[in-house]
């Protein structure tokens, strides 16, 4: 039976908690949580939710990704994807060099459609084909875009950029998604696209999101709206907005402000209303499945997890349905049966996030800690979850 080593969130807590010279009673004093979830994470009793984690990042000082353990690079070795980040490292700082001369690009209707390529296979979770693709086409855009600037070309770019977020986000580099973020803001300027500018709000909000930085996030959020507003009501800012009231939804559950949660879902619900199924519209994969599956994360950030076991049972994914929601939706589905005591289900949840999307599973740290979990409350292991446990590396 496969069994937690000091390599786990809540050994790197423990070990962070230390260096600032904190007991575990002044640590729980300062999350707020209780003495007794802390020494249960620490000794691995316990998974450690993502608000716990971000709390004690915040109270540390320190980074998520300092107790996460982010980039998960052996796995990315083996899955010879960690050789593939430094090319799109190096394709994002060469933005304000001008056009490459030693280049021959593509016309630009072929970039453009490259570029929404990619958005489409990242969003069915092919990580490596995305990421292998990318600097290549990052370079042309840059090249063309500063030879004939066109609204097109620079939008594209914008894309492109946004991809690259996309896939430092999924392979747990988020320095490089940051950077991503910025170029993203750059060309979406030069676009004059004000709904890629609120889309890069959005995004920039769930980096803070995922540090634990509520505040900062929610204020990003509204500065998408008030970007996304002063543009004419089409069915592209209508989806981009009814976005940004799912990503608002997900900061207030974190933060635990019902009323927020509330007020959100009711907006978000509207637009879905108004626009219909919007998946095509950025890549957001707006629209009514989207809202019930942000609804039941919510109630998975609140620690109401028969809640979101009871909204799981009613939620019909489209065949359609973007493989990158699709996989997150078991993923939580497997966090509430693990919670509520369903350790089978969970496993069968699990298998099923991994079945759709393996890439994505692997280095998502929500999976990595359900795994850990059922390891550890597990009586005897069952060979699919010892099987689970090796490939993540346990």
């Amino acid at each position: 039976m496969p069994t937690l080593d000091d390599d786990h969130i809540g050994a790197r807590i423990r070990e962070q908690r230390k260096l600032a010279h904190l007991t575990q009673r002044q640590l729980a004093a300062v999350i707020p949580y209780s003495f007794s979830l802390v020494n249960q994470v620490e000794c691995g009793a316990r998974a450690a939710t993502a608000d716990f984690v971000a709390a004690c990042a915040r109270a540390l000082r320190i980074d998520v990704t300092t107790l996460t353990g982010q980039p998960y690079v052996t796995e990315l070795q083996q899955d010879r994807l960690a050789a593939l980040v430094r090319p799109i490292r190096e394709a994002l700082d060469l933005y304000d060099l001008g056009a490459d001369g030693r280049l021959t690009t593509r016309p630009a209707s072929q970039l453009v459609s490259a570029a929404d390529m990619l958005c489409a296979q990242v969003r069915a979770t092919r990580l490596r084909r995305a990421a292998t693709l990318l600097p290549g086409l990052i370079a042309e855009l840059t090249t063309a875009a500063w030879t004939a600037p066109a609204t097109e070309l620079w939008r594209a770019l914008a894309s492109s950029y946004r991809t690259a977020h996309d896939v430092a986000v999924k392979l747990g580099y988020y320095d490089l998604s940051t950077v991503a973020l910025d170029r993203m803001d750059w060309a979406a300027e030069r676009a004059s696209d004000p709904c890629l500018a609120a889309v890069r709000q959005y995004m920039r909000a769930l980096v803070y999101f995922r540090e634990g930085e509520y505040a900062i996030g929610q204020r990003l959020i509204a500065s998408g709206h008030g970007i996304v507003t002063r543009t004419e009501p089409t069915r592209e800012s209508l989806a981009v907005a009814g976005q940004l009231h799912l990503g608002a939804l997900v900061i207030a559950a974190r933060a635990a402000d019902e009323t927020g949660v509330a007020q959100h879902l009711s907006e978000a619900t509207e637009y879905a209303r108004r626009t219909g199924d919007a998946a095509d519209v950025h890549w957001l994969s707006f629209g009514p499945a989207n809202v019930a599956m942000h609804q039941m994360s919510a109630a998975v950030e609140m620690r109401r997890y028969d809640d979101a076991l009871k909204q799981a049972r009613t939620i019909h994914l489209p065949r359609d349905v973007a493989t990158s929601r699709r996989a997150h939706f078991y993923i939580d589905r497997a966090r509430s049966e693990m919670e509520t005591g369903r350790t089978s289900a969970a496993l069968s949840s699990l298998v099923a996030a991994r079945r759709a999307a393996p890439e994505q599973t692997r280095y998502h740290p929500g999976a990595r800690e359900t795994i850990k979990g059922l390891v550890h409350i597990s009586r005897r292991t069952p060979d699919t979850l010892g099987h689970m446990a090796a490939w993540i590396g346990l």
